[in-house]
């Protein structure tokens, strides 16, 4: 046991505001990091200390590992929460960390070594019979050998970077022909994202779905999991809605995954908040994927469900508790949904907008809860991720947290940017969405500009439409109005389109 005192984030925006506030929860000071572009960010203004650590850059600042240690001894920290991003998932940083004789609310090092490697982590689980896409188990660097896996695995297949993920150095391809051109770029891109240029081919599964579990594991070996999350609709390869639980996995197929994840984090000695992700074909047979060792952005989801707070799970757990609950006293309990809400042109092929935040206005009410890093007239930088705020909605069932969802959506007011607010408006009313029936090509297969184009000339109709009634309703003769004592009546009526 080792009580942590004063934490330091390693990370800005949304996440650290989140981390932050469950360690007041538990009396625990925090400090915040942060770069040139976020000096009036709020979750250096919230934090008890904050210290700049470079410039606007993240390169100059988020991922200096030294300047973040520097300022904990400085300050006196005790630990270092990465949250999600950056150095979060950098083993290298995890150890000095622990050299410096600092707690790291984390993973072991080695864990994050073991599990950031794909080919390394498939055969750390290959003892626990856990299923796995038909592929290579090692690198491949030879294009003519490749081409001869290629043929024995069956088109289409998939180049994957070795390391890293995200969807950077990943390449479908179709047939044959295409083969030497896609392994040469996902080389590229891999070795230009993660300074590994490694790649590995897989079959490609069909109609896939996207299901990961959040596991949870202690010094003292105890390894549970948290339910899974639906993570299938995504552009570029990358997350936009989650939800929890998924639509259709049985009480059957949930305890199995449960068990493949538990078993993967064991593969491991998994210590923390990890995540394990499974592709799922059509015929709802499951495949691994990969481990995340962090904090995943949507864990609010899983949080909603489970009536747990993961940040304070972590801390424990890195204080040297045992966790404090058994799996089967685990349960679900209703649905949650969540929206990433990017700075993006949904209608521009999603690319990322910058600019200021002329109106921010959240959505309020029982089940909504918004995870965000701005405030009104805030700029949005160009440096970092441009996610702005997590939205999420919770009900007693899907439906309900479905239309909560679109309620919110509604009530959310952003203008000045471009986001994927009106994107999450179609997707959730989507007959494929609503009834279940989805998987990760729902964007390539249902979504274009023209349908936002729908969505917004109807809105302006109906705005149209209402201030006319105004206009209309000034201009008429008015006539004489019967009053009860104490109740004052208004001829003009008013309908607010959020």
């Amino acid at each position: 046991m080792r009580k942590i005192n004063k934490i330091l984030v390693a990370n800005r925006g949304e996440i650290a505001l989140r981390i932050m506030r469950s360690a007041k929860e538990m009396g625990i000071s925090t400090v915040a990091i942060f770069s040139e572009a976020d000096r009036n960010a709020l979750h250096v203004r919230y934090a008890d200390e904050a210290m700049c650590v470079g410039g606007s850059k993240s390169s100059e600042s988020y991922l200096c590992g030294d300047k973040i240690i520097d300022t904990c001894k400085t300050l006196h920290v005790d630990a270092i929460h990465p949250g999600y991003g950056f150095l979060s998932e950098n083993a290298a940083f995890a150890q000095k960390i622990q050299e410096a004789g600092l707690i790291f609310i984390g993973p072991s090092p080695a864990a994050i070594k073991l599990m950031g490697n794909k080919l390394a982590a498939k055969a750390a689980v290959a003892k626990y019979n856990i299923p796995m896409v038909p592929g290579t188990d090692e690198a491949i660097t030879d294009v003519e050998k490749a081409k001869e896996i290629a043929r024995n695995i069956g088109f289409p297949l998939l180049i994957k970077a070795s390391a890293g993920g995200g969807g950077k150095g990943m390449r479908v391809v179709e047939q044959l022909e295409q083969f030497e051109e896609q392994m040469q770029l996902a080389i590229s891109e891999a070795q230009s994202a993660f300074g590994d240029g490694s790649v590995f081919i897989e079959k490609y599964v069909n109609s896939p779905r996207h299901i990961e579990i959040q596991v949870l594991g202690d010094i003292h070996g105890n390894i549970l999991h948290l339910f899974e999350r639906e993570c299938s609709i995504q552009r570029r390869h990358q997350k936009v809605i989650e939800e929890a639980p998924s639509a259709i996995l049985t009480p059957d197929l949930r305890q199995e995954m449960g068990l493949c994840a538990v078993n993967v984090a064991k593969a491991c000695d998994y210590v923390g908040a990890g995540t394990v992700e499974f592709l799922m074909d059509e015929h709802l047979n499951f495949y691994f994927l990969e481990m995340n060792t962090r904090l995943q952005v949507e864990h609010p989801v899983t949080e909603q469900i489970t009536g747990l707070d993961l940040v304070k799970e972590q801390i424990k757990i890195a204080q040297g508790e045992a966790i404090s609950f058994q799996q089967e006293q685990l349960q679900i309990n209703g649905h949650a949904l969540e929206l990433r809400v990017y700075a993006e042109d949904p209608a521009n092929n999603f690319l990322p907008d910058i600019g200021r935040l002329n109106t921010y206005i959240r959505p309020q009410g029982l089940g909504v809860r918004v995870d965000d890093g701005f405030e009104q007239s805030m700029e949005v930088p160009i440096f970092y991720d441009p996610m702005i705020a997590k939205l999420i909605t919770f009900g007693k069932n899907r439906k309900e947290a479905i239309d909560k969802m679109l309620r919110a959506i509604d009530e959310y007011q952003i203008t000045g940017i471009e986001t994927t607010l009106p994107f999450g408006r179609f997707v959730l009313q989507h007959e494929a969405f609503v009834s279940g029936k989805f998987d990760t090509k729902f964007v390539e297969r249902y979504f274009s500009p023209d349908v936002l184009k729908q969505q917004t000339d109807t809105d302006i109709e109906e705005i149209a439409a209402v201030l006319a009634a105004i206009l209309l309703d000034k201009h008429k003769p008015k006539t004489a109005v019967a009053l009860t004592e104490g109740t004052a009546v208004a001829s003009n009526w008013r309908r607010n389109r959020l």
